[in-house]
């Protein structure tokens, strides 16, 4: 869907993108993380073509990224930007025409979508009348009422209570489901785990790593389980050249240990060492999440290498 190579922008003295490359793949759910500053906003305003780049190329299916491409995305900023006196039903009407719909069809998608959203009684309210909530469902529908085949979503959460989140995440895997590729930014990693099939991490204007996050998060596994097991007189400790614990948690009649095996060891060498010595409750590797390796990457001491993960 979006092939983006080596992008660069730079604003007067600050680099916000330095040679950036990435790939959004049709279907997918991409998700564009990085800390404030690091240069997001500036890669989707490039793609919605409100800036241009100083270097660097983006494909849409193919062809390099040109202004009719602009009537099949759909984006939601950050920043909102609804007109606060005017009408919602007229609002809207007016942006899905931007959008190419004739007015009869706009009106019937607008309608739809408001019935969805519980949303009918607004069509003669205004934004400055809405709670912050509501104007941030009324932009979602502008979002992705003209159906895009691609939509940018940038912190679409801000302002939601949790009801409300969950009614939007269903929304967005409906839209997937129907064929839509979306890039999702956003510092909410737990939705990141959640949504996203792939992502890419952008720090301080370069990409630090991208790829699926199945295999992101396989690729910084550290050899690490937690081990539960029924509470011994004799507490279990480290075994030199097999298992050092890392932390220890005592609840009731149970134990549970985090344990960090020696690089040319496996479980089953660990399992054969226990299984005389306790009885066990539970196995489970400890896999780090997009959030630990997202603050592992961002807090680095020193710039990390470029880790791609194909």
């Amino acid at each position: 869907m979006l092939e983006i190579k080596n992008i660069v922008k730079q604003y007067a003295n600050h680099r916000a993108l330095d040679d950036v490359s990435t790939r959004v793949d049709q279907g997918s759910i991409f998700g564009l993380l990085g800390p404030n500053g690091a240069g997001k906003t500036s890669l989707i305003r490039i793609i919605n073509q409100i800036t241009a780049p100083d270097g660097g190329e983006i494909y849409f299916d193919g062809e390099r990224l040109n202004p009719n491409h602009i009537s099949r995305i759909g984006y939601l900023p950050e920043e909102r930007g609804l007109y606060k006196k005017m009408e919602i039903g007229e609002q809207m009407l007016y942006l899905a025409q931007l959008k190419g719909l004739s007015k009869a069809e706009a009106t019937h998608r607008i309608k739809h979508w408001f019935e969805k959203m519980e949303m009918q009684t607004w069509w003669h309210k205004k934004v400055e009348d809405l709670s912050k909530g509501m104007q941030q469902k009324v932009q979602f529908v502008a979002t992705v009422v003209h159906r895009p085949d691609l939509i940018i979503l940038d912190e679409p959460f801000t302002g939601f209570d949790p009801v409300n989140v969950n009614i939007i995440k269903e929304e967005i895997l409906s839209l997937n489901r129907n064929g839509a590729t979306i890039i999702f930014s956003t510092h909410r990693m737990e939705s990141v785990e959640e949504l996203c099939d792939s992502i890419v991490l952008i720090n301080r204007s370069k990409k630090i790593l991208d790829g699926k996050v199945r295999e992101i998060r396989n690729a910084y596994r550290t050899n690490t389980y937690r081990v539960e097991y029924l509470h011994q007189e004799k507490q279990l400790t480290h075994v030199a050249g097999l298992f050092e614990i890392a932390n220890r948690e005592e609840t009731g009649d149970n134990t549970t240990i985090t344990i960090q095996i020696a690089e040319d060891k496996t479980i089953n060498d660990v399992l054969t060492y226990l299984i005389p010595l306790v009885h066990i409750h539970e196995l489970k590797e400890v896999i780090p999440s997009i959030h630990d390796i997202f603050v592992q990457q961002v807090t680095a001491k020193t710039e990390a290498p470029i880790n791609e993960v194909q």
